[in-house]
C-alpha cells in the first residue's frame, strides 16, 4: 500500500494535513492501543465521535489528546460526543460548540465545530455523530451542511460516524453537496465497522469543493498502526485522509 503524503506547507502557502475521524466508544475499550493508532497516523485534526460524556470527562479527553501528541480544540460533553483535536500546527482561530433539536426518547446530538489556520489556510472543521434513526439522521445531515455553509470559511471538511452507508439516503445528501474523500481517493481500507469482522463503511470523512484529496481510507496497514490495536482501541475503525487546502 503506498504511503500517505506527510503534513508540509507547499511553497504557495497551501497546506497538506492528515485528517482522522474516529469514534472512540466513550474510551471504554484499550486507551493504549487508541492513543497508539492516533499517533501512528499522524493526524493534524482528529475528528472524534462518543468522547468521553461524564465523570471527569474533560479529563480523560486530554489524557489521550496528550497520549497522541495533540491537544483538546473543543467538543465532548458540551456536544453529547464529538470532539475535535489537533496538532500543534493548527492555529485555532474560533470553536463552537452545537446541540441539535432533541427528539424525545433518543440520545441527543451536536457538532462540534471549529475554524482553524495552516500556514496560509483557513479551515471549517465539523465532527459529527449522526443519529441511529433514518428520519432524524436525514434531518441531522441536513443540518450539517446549514452548519457548514453559514461558518463563513471557503473551505471546510466535516467527518463522522454517519451511522449510515453510502447508499443510504442521509450519506447521499451529504455526498451531493461535498466530496466523500473515500469515493474521490481510494486508499488503505474501506470499511469501518466492525474491527474484528469490517462489513461495512458507515464512518466518512468530506470536503468542500477546492481541497485536493490526496488518498483517504482505514489505515490497515499503515506504519505503527497494527490489526491488534485496531480491534483492541474501540469498536470502530478510524478513517484517514489527507488533504491539499488551498491557500486563502
Amino acid at each position: 500500500m503506498p504511503l500517505l503524503p506527510n503534513s508540509r506547507t507547499e511553497p504557495d502557502g497551501s497546506a497538506v494535513i492528515r485528517v482522522l475521524s474516529y469514534n472512540i466508544r466513550s474510551m471504554r475499550d484499550d486507551t493504549d492501543a487508541l492513543a497508539r493508532v492516533i499517533k501512528a497516523c499522524e493526524p493534524d485534526l482528529v475528528l472524534v465521535q462518543e468522547a468521553p460524556r461524564f465523570f471527569r470527562w474533560r479529563k480523560k479527553l486530554a489524557r489521550l489528546a496528550r497520549a497522541s501528541d495533540l491537544v483538546v480544540v473543543t467538543g465532548g460533553a458540551t456536544t453529547t460526543g464529538p470532539a475535535i483535536l489537533s496538532s500543534l500546527r493548527a492555529s485555532v482561530e474560533r470553536t463552537e460548540d452545537v446541540l441539535l433539536p432533541h427528539t424525545p426518547g433518543l440520545h441527543r446530538r451536536g457538532f462540534a465545530t471549529a475554524v482553524v489556520r495552516f500556514a496560509g489556510t483557513r479551515l471549517g472543521v465539523l465532527s459529527c455523530h449522526l443519529s441511529l434513526q433514518k428520519d432524524e439522521r436525514y434531518d441531522q445531515a441536513g443540518m450539517l451542511l446549514d452548519r457548514l455553509a453559514g461558518m463563513g470559511v471557503e473551505h471546510v471538511i466535516a467527518g463522522g460516524d454517519l451511522n449510515e452507508r453510502p447508499d443510504g439516503p442521509a450519506f447521499r445528501l451529504l455526498a451531493g453537496t461535498l466530496t466523500d474523500c473515500r469515493a474521490a481517493s481510494p486508499w488503505g481500507g474501506e470499511h469501518t465497522w466492525t474491527p474484528a469482522d469490517p462489513y461495512q463503511r458507515i464512518d466518512a470523512i468530506f470536503a468542500t469543493e477546492g481541497i485536493e484529496v490526496l488518498g483517504c481510507g482505514v489505515p490497515i496497514g499503515h506504519p505503527g498502526v497494527t490489526d491488534t490495536d485496531l480491534r483492541a482501541a474501540t469498536d470502530h475503525l478510524p478513517v484517514l485522509a489527507a488533504l491539499r487546502v488551498p491557500a486563502s
